[in-house]
């Protein structure tokens, strides 16, 4: 049995909790700092819920003492003061973040940690660097590597196309952060919400566009490797737009705490979305330019009883698979681990891994969908 905290009991969290605490491995403390989130959780033998202020670093140290692990599903601006209690207390870390400062951070406290710190273990950045490093290995010279993920309503039904699946403090920040990439073998930042580009897949038409943070270690590890390297985020078609209008021309990049509040308060959330993992690699092998696909479509379903959304599950299945890997010694114990050490056959065999396996049909359409 081991003893593991989440910190944050939001949509995220709270389904990380509960898939943790359903295998009989794990005894999981639920925290947050607010009571109404708790108070919406029901306890059980193997979850406890206590209050938790991440500012006060006695009370955080005092929680993780003792800890197996510490999984961080906070928001994003939380990372460094958790990963730093983590390292404090001699507690494996893992978080879902996107923000490259904080990761850059998370890097350096690794260095000089005698456990493991693994950030980004959630879908983007996540599972969609360990997909595309297992194609990437695969060639002799590498082209381009293009990652495209999106969480999408699958009944949209306002002008942005959209509705809101997850963070909000998350979504805004990857609209407005810079964003890594490597163009013509050079590492680059480019601008969030610019490159769009339109596709298809099985018959539907998505954009995609820059968005910060998704490629995760992957400009570290690819660099002077490959020419091109991008990741963009997939959306139905106008919804950039839109979004530009509102960051840039309204200048709600400035006043994110407005933005965020017009989006919770006009924007529904859904339980109804799709999430849709696109990545296409091109490079050289005996001698021939080949590109090779993943491409996957993941529905939301019943879980346990409950209606959860297809984020919510990949993005709580994905940090459950890299803690279990963590704990079965799989992965190594110690310093800086990158999503893109996992191999995508040992994550996928994993017990909560298997969400993103995909059915193997005779219908070459049908190998895409989840």
């Amino acid at each position: 049995m081991r003893d593991v905290t989440v910190i944050g009991a939001g949509k995220i969290g709270a389904t990380v909790a509960g898939l943790l605490a359903s295998t009989g491995d794990n005894r999981v403390t639920l925290a947050d700092r607010s009571a109404e989130v708790l108070d919406r959780i029901e306890p059980t033998e193997l979850i406890r819920c206590r209050p938790l202020d991440v500012a006060d670093s006695a009370d955080l140290l005092q929680l993780l003492d003792a800890q197996f692990a510490v999984v961080n599903a906070a928001p994003f601006h939380l990372t460094l003061r958790v990963a730093e209690a983590a390292g404090a207390a001699g507690t494996h870390y893992l978080d879902l973040t996107e923000d490259v400062a904080s990761t850059r951070r998370v890097k350096e406290l690794a260095a000089g940690g005698g456990t493991a710190f693994i950030p980004q273990c959630g879908l983007a950045p996540g599972f969609v660097s360990i997909a595309a490093f297992d194609l990437a290995k695969r060639f002799e010279i590498l082209d381009s590597v293009k990652l495209r993920v999106g969480a999408l309503p699958q009944y949209p039904s306002n002008a942005l196309n959209y509705n809101l699946t997850w963070s909000t403090d998350g979504v805004i920040n990857e609209y407005c952060e810079p964003c890594e990439a490597i163009v013509n073998g050079v590492r680059r930042e480019v601008q969030p919400l610019e490159d769009r580009e339109e596709f298809s897949l099985d018959g539907v038409t998505y954009e995609a566009f820059n968005t910060s943070g998704g490629l995760g270690t992957l400009c570290d590890t690819l660099e002077g490797k490959v020419r091109n390297l991008n990741y963009r985020t997939i959306r139905y078609p106008g919804h950039a737009a839109i979004m530009r209008a509102l960051l840039n021309d309204l200048r709600l990049r400035d006043r994110r705490h407005v933005l965020k509040d017009i989006l919770e308060q006009a924007v529904p959330t859904t339980l109804q979305d799709v999430v849709i993992i696109f990545v296409t690699v091109s490079g050289r092998k005996n001698g021939q330019l080949v590109q090779e696909t993943y491409a996957n479509k993941i529905y939301s379903r019943e879980v346990e009883g409950r209606t959860m959304s297809a984020i919510q599950i990949t993005t709580a299945a994905a940090i459950c698979t890299v803690l279990d890997l963590l704990a079965t010694g799989a992965l190594p114990q110690s310093g800086f681990v990158r999503q893109e050490d996992i191999a995508l056959k040992v994550f996928l065999e994993n017990r909560f891994g298997q969400v993103f396996s995909k059915p193997e049909t005779g219908v070459p359409n049908e190998r895409s969908r989840g």
